[in-house]
């Protein structure tokens, strides 16, 4: 069976735990974090990032710092991840969902205006694939009505947007360093990013149980206390390890990953030719970090069949989200505005194929191999 997905290693991550255990500052914000801060810092050239046991803790804390209470609304595509949503849901916000483009799967931002009220607070754009939103005409309405950003760019490490990494348009951003995207932590992980500088101090607060901290730890106060709400939104140390030994060699993975992506494209691009798939668009603005291969088929009934002869030929491929406003919980937290023309139709017809870093380019070709043999018989 060819797995559908890898956790990368490239070799170091094992001596980078060890050391790590060693130091006996393993709980959060040692040597290694240290490290993968200063490297996010560079690289996104941002005001200030911080490690989080996931992109989930990430958007909550982004939840947290915009002050999202009771009644307040978030928009967002409803064809996300549930984490998206659920950060707003826990501080009382009401999600409204709008229709993605059927060329990126992304939120169709000529409908976030129509729905807009007096309520709205954030819109909350999901750079899916790591293919970016249209990030300028989002920022344009988020600025005509005052409202925040939050880029939800799970997906979405190293890829960009006219020249800018997602995750530093918006207000604020948030990466994943889940075992299935392209950087990990070693299981689970995530990042939040902060570009606007009233956010930081209390961004630090938050994130240390709601303490002032790293304001002690920095000499700016005598005695560190309780300040403001807050959790433990710390990432351990010994993850920022691993973490480490995947930032050390980026590149390397994300070229990687875009050889095995453009092998896919080549491979397949007979049978979109042929009006039998249909294969990623990647916008001219956007270069994209190969997180995934997608292709859509006819419908659902054909998926099903689809994804039942890749695995009998031993090929681990799947479906991805159900839309949320489809969902009980999506029902009873968000309303969806607007038609919903493109959410369901085109999340079921789409399938994901296996893609991670160091994927054999013979693996790549059996697969493909067998894509056509499907639509061939």
């Amino acid at each position: 069976m060819i797995p559908f997905n890898k956790p990368p290693s490239t070799g170091n991550e094992e001596q980078y735990i060890l050391q790590s255990i060693k130091s006996l500052k393993i709980s959060g914000d040692g040597d290694f974090s240290k490290k993968c801060h200063q490297w996010f810092e560079e690289k996104l050239n941002c005001e200030k990032v911080l490690l989080t046991p996931s992109c989930t803790h990430a958007l909550e804390m982004a939840a947290i710092l915009l002050d999202i209470r009771e009644g307040d609304e978030v928009i967002m595509p409803s064809y996300t991840f549930v984490s998206t949503a659920n950060a707003f849901t826990l501080r009382g916000a009401k999600i409204v969902f709008v229709d993605i483009r059927p060329d990126t799967m992304n939120i169709d931002e000529t409908k976030i205006e129509q729905a807009i009220t007096n309520k709205t607070k954030v819109i909350v754009p999901v750079h899916y694939a790591g293919i970016a939103c249209e990030m300028d005409a989002i920022m344009k309405i988020a600025s005509r009505y005052g409202l925040f950003v939050v880029e939800d760019a799970a997906q979405g490490m190293m890829s960009s947007y006219k020249n800018r990494p997602l995750g530093t348009i918006g207000h604020l951003g948030t990466y994943s360093f889940h075992e299935t995207k392209n950087y990990t932590s070693a299981g689970e992980g995530g990042l939040l990013i902060i570009n606007d500088k009233q956010f930081i101090e209390k961004a630090e607060v938050i994130r240390e149980k709601g303490t002032n901290r790293s304001l002690f730890f920095r000499g700016m106060v005598d005695k560190y206390t309780w300040v403001n709400i807050g959790s433990s939104y710390l990432l351990n140390d010994v993850s920022a390890a691993y973490l480490w030994g995947n930032l050390e060699k980026a590149d390397e993975i994300n070229q990687n990953r875009l050889n095995s992506w453009q092998s896919y494209y080549k491979e397949l691009k007979p049978l979109e030719e042929k009006r039998l798939i249909e294969l990623p668009n990647i916008p001219k603005e956007c270069i994209h970090n190969s997180h995934m291969f997608y292709l859509k088929v006819k419908d659902i009934e054909e998926r099903t069949k689809f994804l039942e002869y890749l695995n009998k030929n031993g090929i681990f491929a799947v479906f991805h989200y159900v839309p949320l406003h489809s969902s009980a919980a999506g029902k009873k937290f968000g309303r969806f505005v607007g038609k919903d023309i493109f959410t369901t139709r085109e999340s079921e017809r789409l399938v994901r194929l296996p893609m991670y870093y160091q994927l054999k380019p013979k693996d790549i070709y059996y697969i493909s191999r067998i894509v056509h043999d499907y639509f061939s018989n």
